[in-house]
């Protein structure tokens, strides 16, 4: 049994020398019997198409072939003949089948549609199923692509560190790492925590973005870009957040605000061509089975030019619309955060594109974005506006944060002194000001919410193996 050499069904489902004899491995994803013939739908995981392996029963012990059920693992060999059947080329006709792992009818994972709520209590089992194989498949694919982009336009792929003393976005909601006995914390003489007896001899976390470490390396090798998991502890029960999620962030030298537009709309339509080039079968179930319009809109994103809108004429648009009938949640005044209606509002229904906003207030962005200094072109304000860069898409809202970083040692001195950031642990970081400054910038993309559009999905916890979320730390 074992002396012919397995045979992936991706492979099988494309070979045409009928005749030959294979050998298929996989799980079974349905067994139909009738006196005649059998019929087993096996999938292996590396496509989401199954392969038909057709059995005459009179062939096969009776008993074993009873309990061939779904999700059992077996292997089967038998000859590759042309499919009598609609929708497949090839199938195999059994000549003989051995069984790896039984499958009792208790297994979670039948076929009768449940609801991805359900499957998400089994999220060790669900990566069987058609959609979240689909959807792995996609996301491998998404990590291909971003590797590939960069790696073809000059950047260097950069590792900053997971555990960090500082506090990247000034958010606060932060993971703490510690070996400290939580049972017995040796305090100060004011009764704050001592951590110098902690591992690293004083307080760390988890990181939320490797950006301040990725400008280090912008400013050594000119271009760089970081892709790992990032940590935030918000208690955030939404289908957008997770508190473990995985962010590309590539930062530049010698990049401006147009530039950087050009870099972000550049990227994100190669890694969209990339999917509607290499992950076709996959996207059209998913086009079938969870959304409709999922090809259209990938197709629609790749055609069109992104519309450049400043946070100031964005404002007018959504208060003019308010004006004229549209009833928003949330309100918005030049100098509120956007919320996702207003985005998708601008994006899906106004424009009817993908929208990059630029020159946000000052007082909603980070610390390290570049303060636009005059009334420029962009709608900045001077001194009230900086250069800021989200990308706005359909059904997502934002996909992209970026921004020209400052690169004055004084205005950025400035900014945090006003926002009482805490500079103890960040030395470092401003000595990028201090020794051949230079004008750089770059943006985030969290890698879960580009899986998130490029599948159709709706949730985020569906496009990552096994969630992190709060309350939640399953497997």
């Amino acid at each position: 049994m074992e002396t012919i050499k397995r045979t992936k069904v991706v492979d099988a489902l494309k070979r045409t020398d009928f005749g030959q004899t294979v050998c298929v491995k996989g799980w079974v994803r349905t067994h139909r019997s009738s006196k005649a013939v059998d019929f087993i739908a096996l999938n292996d995981g590396s496509t989401i198409n199954n392969i038909q392996i057709v059995v005459d029963p009179t062939k096969v012990d009776a008993e074993m072939l009873k309990q061939i059920t779904t999700g059992a693992c077996i292997c089967a060999v038998g000859t590759l003949v042309e499919s009598q059947g609609k929708g497949q080329t090839s199938e195999i006709q059994c000549e003989s089948l051995e069984i790896y792992g039984l499958c009792g009818n208790d297994y979670p994972m039948q076929k009768k549609g449940q609801s991805f709520e359900y499957m998400r209590q089994y999220a060790h089992l669900r990566l069987r199923t058609n959609t979240f194989g689909a959807v792995m498949r996609i996301r491998h694919n998404m990590a291909m692509a971003i590797h590939t982009y960069f790696h073809e336009h000059g950047y260097f792929y950069f590792n900053s560190p997971l555990i960090t003393a500082s506090d990247c976005e000034g958010a606060g909601q932060m993971f703490q790492v510690t070996t400290k006995n939580l049972y017995n914390l040796k305090k100060t003489e004011d009764g704050k925590i001592d951590y110098s007896d902690d591992f690293f001899g004083k307080q760390t976390s988890l990181t939320v973005s490797g950006q301040l470490e990725g400008e280090l390396g912008a400013t050594a090798l000119g271009a760089i870009y970081t892709f790992g998991p990032t940590f935030r502890a918000e208690n955030s029960n939404t289908p957008r957040h997770l508190a473990e999620f995985w962010m590309v962030e590539p930062e530049v030298a010698f990049i401006d605000l147009d530039g950087l537009m050009d870099l972000e709309e550049d990227f994100i339509k190669y890694c969209i061509r990339w999917a509607l080039e290499n992950c076709k079968d996959d996207l059209e179930f998913l086009n079938k089975m969870i959304d409709k319009g999922l090809i259209a809109r990938l197709e629609s994103v790749l055609n069109s030019e992104f519309v450049r809108l400043p946070y100031t004429e964005g404002i007018r648009i959504l208060q003019e619309a308010i004006q004229n009938g549209k009833k928003f949640e949330f309100p918005c005044e030049w100098g509120d955060d956007l919320a996702s209606e207003h985005e998708r509002f601008l994006v899906e229904e106004h424009f009817k594109k993908p929208v990059i906003m630029t020159n946000y207030p000052k007082a909603i962005k980070a610390f390290y974005m570049k303060i636009d200094a005059e009334e420029s072109g962009f709608g900045g304000k001077s001194g009230k506006t900086v250069q800021g860069t989200d990308v706005l898409f359909p059904q997502i809202g934002e996909i992209i944060g970026g921004s020209v970083r400052e690169e004055s040692y004084d205005k950025l001195m400035n900014e945090i002194e006003e926002r009482h950031i805490p500079m103890k642990d960040m030395t470092w970081y401003l000595d990028t000001r201090k020794y051949g400054s230079c004008p750089h910038g770059g943006f985030g993309l969290g890698f879960e919410r580009l899986i998130l559009f490029v599948t159709g999905m709706q949730n985020i916890r569906d496009v990552i193996p096994f969630p992190r979320t709060p309350k939640s730390a399953e497997f």
